[in-house]
């Protein structure tokens, strides 16, 4: 059964009672879960005694409030899924729970989060950076698990965690697709039935081109509004709109 708690105090209070002495894995998410998600909660609960998840919409990460406003929240849904998945804690926080200072304080990234994402999206990883600081410290896990989809985001966490000499090691994990190639997201319920059926073109352009300008015009000609297409790290990385829904991905090269 998972249990659900919505303060980090109690959180605490219980971590570091009557389960000290128990190795912790960690999954931070924003709700709306999927298959993705669950596939971290299976690897924690592989690698740690006991498993915590939490889910909290960050709104400092959204630079678009309209964007902030459609995001999916299903909390009972997702609450099922995790019983389902042998989650064993879901922290659940308010605003103000996590913000008692209403974000005066940030962590700031001065070279890799101003690229790629953080490119079009401004001020977003700031956001992303706190919030996943302030969890981080919360939930006094040995392991914190993030999947590759978020792959500049992973960077940044593991390069944060790294900097602040953070005892929470960050763990990537594989990206999980639909059969059609599709990397599952949050944001693909948002999609129209006919852009769901366009959407897997994307994770295809990137793996089929010879390189990124290629993959870019592909996707242009396709119908896709494109943010980036680009190449580092060994991986391609994209960035494309699908009506209002704004979809990201990366293969190896």
């Amino acid at each position: 059964m998972t249990t659900l708690i919505k303060s980090p105090a109690a959180w605490r209070k219980l971590r570091e009672g009557a389960l000290k002495n128990k190795t912790a894995g960690f999954v931070p998410t924003m709700g709306a879960l999927h298959e993705g998600h669950v596939s971290l909660v299976r690897r924690s609960k592989r690698e740690n005694d006991i498993t915590l998840v939490s889910i909290f919409v960050n709104p400092t990460q959204f630079n678009d409030k309209k964007d902030l406003a459609k995001y999916p929240r299903a909390l009972g849904r997702d609450m099922a899924l995790l019983e389902k998945a042998g989650a064993d804690y879901l922290l659940a926080p308010s605003y103000n729970a996590l913000y008692p200072d209403d974000y005066r304080y940030k962590v700031s990234e001065n070279k890799l989060s101003g690229t790629l994402c953080g490119a079009f999206r401004p001020g977003h990883f700031y956001g992303v950076l706190t919030v996943v600081l302030k969890l981080l410290n919360i939930a006094g896990a040995q392991r914190a698990y993030f999947g590759e989809k978020d792959y500049q985001q992973y960077l940044l966490v593991k390069g944060m965690a790294e900097a602040f000499f953070l005892k929470t090691k960050i763990v990537p994990c594989p990206t999980v697709r639909e059969q059609s190639g599709l990397a599952m997201s949050s944001r693909n319920r948002r999609l129209e039935e006919r852009h769901l059926a366009l959407a897997p073109e994307l994770c295809r352009a990137l793996r089929g081109a010879g390189n990124a300008a290629a993959a870019k015009k592909t996707l242009q000609k396709l119908g896709f509004a494109v943010d980036y297409v680009e190449d580092r790290f060994g991986r391609r990385f994209a960035a494309a709109k699908l009506g209002d829904v704004r979809l990201i991905d990366n293969v190896k090269i």
